[in-house]
């Protein structure tokens, strides 16, 4: 599914009132009589007072519309229009008509005006602003949007929580709805996936309106959000007469005293995901832990008794998987710049390794061309420096991506794969994956594929939603805290079972 900017859904709104010859108040119609449908669905005309808050512009508008048809049906609604301009849309005064024609006058909330009481029980509408927002509110609205968050009444954004960019993060937190579900029309908006604007809603759905989705589809956005429909198609079957040596032999390398369950649990994770043979190169201490805890795998060790002192080895792999528990020992440093110096084997690179580029980013030049790159936050602000905001976090990615030839994965709650302009949003995982070793397996999972025989970037973008599909299947089993990095191991299978399984649902955009 793809992600589309503001400037987009404006040309597309466009194009559907021109193709499908309607005007513009009549796909508001639409689109306010989808969130009508999706409130009364849940309501059934139960005895609920409802408070919509409107802006002056048409997402203003959307909420007069709503508001109409909310009263039509014997809802209790009381509107507030937010006055935050002289200036009124064409659609917002053609909708405030409509509300007065059932001899309804919304009341307005001006500056200096005291904030109308918000009791927790009640349903507040947000529709102040919509993805047209480009400067920060006033002091009072933020005040108002303030007010409104700290009613603690159930908030339901539409399109957008008011206050929240669409390019770049706010101003200030306080000047933000705190929605606690968003009805967001037809397409996903990126801020609902980025860490410093995604906490403004809880929950989003999208509600399809009709827009045109030939000149949708047209539209190169660039950005994706990946669910089972988008990595189905990557999905590569066996065949029946094919054998270990057809799904690749992948080498693992890492671990130091103390961590070894990384490459261990790396190594577990790359063979469940279906390479035909995999390798551990590890120091001498976890030789016995590897053999006895993983007797499908080979092992090679180092000289040394507690850290990597010198890769070599004298396998055939087709994929290295570096990194997990590699600690940074000087020599472990030296052996690693050795080692990159030497190799032209593609690599998925995590953990200490990705520290270790960050001390020497000489050696970034020696990475092959396509390889993964996979680091948490803190990992990644040591190898491309500190950011402004999260869009700033994408450009600097995209920039890092595009100069080396690498792919990125930015670990997180929706973990993103970037390559070079393109940017792939996961739809899969929770919570209780933030634990000891999910990153690990995510290696393991990423370099499985490659050894398969995935293209470099399908087996990123594939390998993240398994890991975060395997952690979702999993932690309905265990909870969010009793969640283990060896239970998403475990839960691999499953997860490629779950790419078969048919889904039923009510309506066929999808519900986050």
């Amino acid at each position: 599914m793809k992600i589309y900017t503001a400037e987009q859904m404006y040309a597309a709104d466009e194009f559907t009132i021109k193709s499908q010859h309607i005007t513009s108040i009549e796909l508001m119609e639409r689109a306010s009589n989808q969130v009508f449908k999706w409130l009364d669905m849940r309501l059934q005309r139960q005895k609920v007072k409802i408070k919509v808050l409107a802006g002056v512009g048409n997402n203003g508008g959307d909420g007069l519309a709503i508001s109409r048809l909310l009263i039509e049906n014997g809802y209790d609604v009381t509107v507030h229009v937010v006055n935050f301009s002289d200036k009124r849309s064409k659609d917002f005064l053609l909708n405030l008509d409509r509300l007065k024609e059932l001899k309804y006058w919304p009341e307005t909330i001006n500056k200096d005006m005291e904030y109308p009481e918000i009791s927790s029980d009640e349903i507040v509408i947000d529709c102040i602003f919509g993805i047209g927002l480009n400067r920060a509110p006033e002091n009072w609205v933020g005040g108002l949007i303030d007010h409104i968050n700290e009613s603690r009444a159930f908030v339901l954004s539409v399109d957008i929580p008011s206050g929240l960019y669409v390019n770049r993060a706010p101003d200030n937190p306080k000047d933000v709805i705190r929605a606690s579900h968003t009805l967001t029309f037809q397409v996903p908006k990126l801020v609902f996936f980025l860490p410093e604007t995604g906490r403004y809603t809880n929950q989003w759905e999208l509600l399809n309106i009709g827009l045109d989705m030939n000149f949708l589809g047209s539209i190169d956005t660039g950005m994706y959000l990946i669910g089972k429909q988008e990595v189905l198609p990557l999905y590569v079957p066996r065949q029946k007469f094919s054998h270990k040596g057809d799904y690749g032999h992948a080498l693992i390398i890492g671990g130091s005293y103390g961590k070894i369950g990384a490459p261990l649990m790396a190594s577990e994770a790359c063979l469940n995901t279906g390479a035909g043979l995999v390798t551990a190169f590890i120091p001498k201490c976890g030789y016995t832990v590897f053999q006895s805890s993983f007797p499908e795998g080979m092992v090679i060790t180092d000289r040394e008794n507690e850290f990597i002192s010198e890769i070599t080895y004298d396998t055939s792999p087709n994929v290295i998987g570096v990194g997990p528990g590699i600690g940074v020992n000087e020599a472990t440093i030296k052996a690693f710049a050795g080692f990159l110096e030497g190799n032209k084997i593609p690599l998925v690179i995590d953990a200490d390794a990705l520290n270790i580029l960050s001390r020497s980013p000489e050696l970034i030049k020696y990475i092959p061309s396509k390889s993964v790159l996979t680091p948490h936050p803190k990992e990644l602000e040591r190898l491309i420096g500190a950011w402004k905001d999260d869009f700033d976090k994408l450009e600097k990615v995209k920039r890092f991506s595009k100069e080396n030839d690498l792919i990125m994965v930015v670990k997180g709650a929706h973990t993103i794969t970037v390559y070079q302009d393109q940017i792939y949003v996961n739809s899969t995982g929770n919570p209780g994956m933030a634990t000891a070793g999910s990153g690990d397996v995510l290696t393991g999972m990423i370099t499985g594929l490659i050894a398969q025989g995935y293209n470099h970037l399908n087996a990123a973008v594939f390998g993240v939603y398994l890991h975060g599909k395997a952690g979702d299947l999993g932690v309905e089993k265990s909870g969010y805290q009793a969640l283990t990095a060896t239970t998403i191991i475990d839960f691999i299978g499953d997860a490629f079972l779950d790419l078969f399984q048919k889904e039923y649902r009510d309506n066929e955009p999808e519900n986050n």
